[in-house]
């Protein structure tokens, strides 16, 4: 996929809180926490050498992406792509989980099962 600029990898987890000191004791620091009190559903660690790293709950995805938390993922992979609709073209063998949406945070967005399995979200920003 020609328009992909980046790839971040996004872990399930029980609980954020327990697994941010290994993540810091890493190098890892906490750049976005949601929600901003409370038990965090999803954060977005900055890392070494620009390095990025995301946690998200099953709880938050299952409120969140239902049908991908059904899938019972212990990963996915979030990927910002210049242009959406292209991208989904590229990936034309792929089962779409979500269609597209507009988030909170301004992007439209869609989740995407490859034929491996894999589970796959593309963004488009702006």
């Amino acid at each position: 996929m020609k328009n992909l600029t980046k790839l971040t990898t996004l872990l399930v987890v029980d609980e954020i809180e327990a697994c941010l000191p290994e993540w810091q004791a890493l190098g890892y620091a906490v750049s976005v926490r949601v929600p901003e009190s409370g038990a965090a559903g999803f954060v977005i660690l900055k890392g070494p050498n620009h390095s990025e790293l995301m946690l998200q709950t099953r709880k938050s995805l299952a409120d969140d992406l239902p049908a991908v938390a059904r899938k019972k993922p212990s990963f996915l992979l979030y990927g910002d792509v210049a242009e959406l609709s292209k991208a989904r073209r590229e990936l034309g063998a792929a089962k779409v989980l979500v269609e597209e949406r507009s988030t909170f945070y301004g992007a439209t967005e869609s989740w995407l099962e490859l034929e491996n399995g894999v589970i796959l979200g593309l963004s488009e920003h702006g």
